[in-house]
């Protein structure tokens, strides 16, 4: 399995997700935050290959699949419905 260490520009490809501009994604082993342009962070926990947001966002789960060396598929789930799609492309920063 790739790692997901790293920092990740996420863009809307589906569903219900507003268009994503400025989302990034910052992964550390077990842990992450998901944030927009300079706000604070929305801290999430990795389980394997799932992004799992804490409180108060802790329906929220991303599922993520591998799609080339520095590219995943995710689909944006609350509490096991899904409602939106995005990639996630790795920076070269």
């Amino acid at each position: 399995m790739p790692s997901l260490d790293g920092t990740w520009n996420v863009h809307r490809t589906g569903g219900w997700l507003p268009p994503l501009l400025g989302v990034r994604k910052r992964i550390r082993g077990a842990r992450g935050t998901t944030s927009l342009g300079p706000l604070p962070g929305m801290p999430f926990r990795v389980v394997g290959e799932a992004l799992h947001y804490r409180p108060p966002l802790s329906g929220f789960v991303d599922l993520l699949e591998p799609d080339g060396p520095d590219r995943y598929r995710g689909r944006a789930t609350f509490r096991g419905r899904e409602f939106g799609r995005f990639v996630m492309e790795r920076t070269r920063d």
